[in-house]
């Protein structure tokens, strides 16, 4: 019996360091100047695994927002490109957006 315990106790261990792996964090890029004045590009991209397009979706606005506010404004997001759906893959978030005078 002590035996099977240690067997679930192992396989739970198992099945939530997997799940955290899925369910790991998004990293971004710097945000980088376009063509367009005063027009910025970020993008960001999660591992597979639930939410993960929703996790570089966030990240890409938060770098976009925290890049704004460094300079005492407030970003206004312009276009977002999205790729990734299946389960296991990259999903990934890019963002062009401008820096507005806060009122």
């Amino acid at each position: 019996m002590l035996n099977k315990l240690r067997d679930w106790a192992r396989l739970a261990i198992a099945v939530l360091a997997a799940g955290g792996l899925l369910a790991g964090c998004a990293t971004s890029t710097h945000v980088v100047a376009t063509d367009k004045p005063g027009t910025y590009t970020v993008a960001a991209h999660a591992a597979g695994g639930r939410m993960a397009w929703a996790r570089a979706h966030g990240e890409a606005l938060n770098e976009a927002r925290d890049y704004c506010e460094r300079l005492g404004m407030q970003s206004s997001i312009n276009e977002e490109s999205v790729s990734g759906v299946a389960v296991l893959t990259t999903h990934a978030s890019s963002v062009n957006f401008e820096c507005h005078p806060k009122f």
